[in-house]
């Protein structure tokens, strides 16, 4: 595609993002930091999440921030945000008529962890405290992805970027990946059992120090399963548990908002 992906942090509309300024393949993609918005404690500041007890204005006021930061705003009612389920149902958004948007919002809400969307003027917000997010970019459009771990062991992010390619009929060499900010591998101990079960799926390199498990490791596996190699994807290693002043936690904080990753491709794009 002519360049590798990379993430920088910079601020637009008052909100800190961590985003590509290449814009690939036409596509505006960022990962939000929780600083910038209106909630309160526990949820201050910028909580894009409606199902964690803020108050929903103030969740509706901080995703127009947010949607104005990645020049998005005039496209908020087209909005598509799932009810995340910790599975790996992915929701597809093949055309930008008001129908098949509307439909699409419909069938998100019902639960899913996973966009698809080949649709221009159509945003795309998926929210996190822990869980890994992915951003999926290729010629045609991109995918946003919720991977916690049962996401990651259903390996939801391959899942969504073979229906990426599929649809778009691009090449996995095409394909650009982002991995967001997400808990860190020395942060995140689990049972013994559930490290074997990972071990023996993805190679023991994805547990170390005992029991704990480097979800971004497994996610890559995934990815690269399906042809996005290593030199195709970006990540932000910095730790949620270890960094609750940028990002919310719900392992370090236990009560907390959701920080989020948007897509949006506007018409004209390239």
């Amino acid at each position: 595609m002519g360049f590798l992906p990379s993430i920088t942090r910079c601020e637009s509309n008052g909100v800190t993002l961590l985003a590509d300024a290449e814009r690939p393949c036409g596509v505006t993609l960022a990962f939000t930091e929780r600083t910038g918005g209106v909630s309160a404690a526990p949820y201050a500041s910028l909580n894009l999440g409606d199902a964690c007890g803020d108050r929903a204005e103030d969740v509706a006021a901080n995703r127009r921030r947010a949607l104005d930061a990645i020049g998005a705003g005039a496209c908020a009612e087209r909005l598509v945000n799932p009810r995340q389920v910790h599975g790996d149902e992915v929701v597809v958004v093949r055309e930008g008529t008001d129908a098949a948007v509307a439909a699409a919002r419909r069938q998100a809400r019902e639960g899913a962890d996973a966009v698809v969307c080949l649709a221009t003027d159509v945003p795309v917000l998926l929210c996190y405290a822990d869980c890994v997010p992915v951003v999926l970019v290729a010629p045609g459009g991109f995918a946003v992805v919720h991977s916690g771990w049962r996401g990651t062991d259903a390996r939801i992010a391959a899942k969504a970027a073979r229906i990426l390619l599929a649809e778009t009929g691009a090449e996995a060499s095409q394909a650009l990946a982002y991995i967001g900010p997400h808990i860190g591998v020395g942060d995140y101990e689990v049972s013994p059992e559930l490290a074997r079960h990972f071990a023996d799926g993805f190679g023991p390199e994805c547990v170390r120090d005992g029991n704990r498990l480097d979800l971004g490791y497994c996610v890559r596996a995934a990815l690269a399963e399906v042809g996005v190699g290593e030199g195709q994807v970006a990540s932000c290693d910095d730790s949620t548990a270890g960094n609750t002043d940028r990002f919310y936690s719900y392992r370090a904080e236990g009560m907390c908002g959701r920080h989020g990753a948007l897509a949006f491709r506007p018409s004209g794009a390239v």
